[in-house]
């Protein structure tokens, strides 16, 4: 793995580029983070050299530049302030004695977080991380059993919000949690289409549509114009 070499943004930002060599690539992929840090990862062939990577990255630039403009500032999340997931807005309150987080009504409009402030944020992003995986298995009993993974995990990707492999395992990213509910469920249910079809045909498409019924167009021109404001946490 190298780290030696570097894109400059429009801005003048220097974004590192860290470029991998994976044994049976066949294509070379960008994944560009703007999480924790601002960094490119790059996978590649063996064959081909960090030259051509860094050329190809270049002709990638309009791409690029955008996912990083559009990055937010993040927000930091601290005692009394309100955060909005799951569709819910949220009241957050610190209870140092507690051991774990518990919603204090049964409208789970006021969430109580336990332990030291110093983790406060960890524990508040720990807890709408369980919260999204249990909704997110919650939507998939409701498909036929036909289009359920054989594993759900979640990640914190930058430039996708979701991934199917083709040994059934489905992926997501945890900040769908802060999209509206009907996106979050589009998304859900456009990853289990590719348990059926992969790839993006008319057929996957018309997938889609059975599975999330009306509004599926909606959902993913929302998703589309400001999926970068799910980054603004954390």
């Amino acid at each position: 793995m190298s780290s030696e070499n570097n894109f400059t943004l429009s801005s003048g930002c220097v974004v590192p580029v860290v470029i991998e060599t994976r044994r049976g690539a066949r294509n070379v992929t960008l994944r560009p983070k703007t999480t924790p840090n601002f960094e490119i990862h790059i996978s590649k062939p063996w064959i081909t050299s960090n030259a051509f990577v860094m050329k190809f990255l270049e002709s990638k630039r309009k791409w690029i530049e955008n996912i990083f403009v559009c990055a937010p500032k993040k927000e930091h999340l601290k005692p009394d302030d309100t955060i909005e997931f799951l569709g819910r807005i949220v009241k957050l309150k610190h209870e140092g004695s507690l051991r774990s987080n518990k919603y204090l009504d049964s409208d789970k409009t006021t969430l109580c977080v336990g332990g030291g402030v110093d983790m406060f944020e960890r524990r508040v992003r720990d807890f709408v991380k369980s919260e999204l995986l249990m909704e997110i298995k919650e939507i998939i009993k409701t498909t036929p059993k036909q289009y359920w993974p054989k594993h759900i995990s979640l990640r914190d990707t930058t430039s996708r919000w979701g991934s199917c492999s083709s040994n059934g395992n489905i992926s997501f990213s945890w900040r769908l949690a802060f999209a509206p509910y009907e996106v979050m469920r589009y998304v859900v249910m456009h990853e289990l289409a590719h348990r059926e079809h992969m790839d993006h045909s008319p057929e996957f498409w018309a997938c889609v549509s059975k599975l999330y019924g009306f509004g599926v167009e909606r959902a993913k021109r929302w998703l589309n114009k400001n999926g970068c404001e799910l980054h603004r946490y954390f």
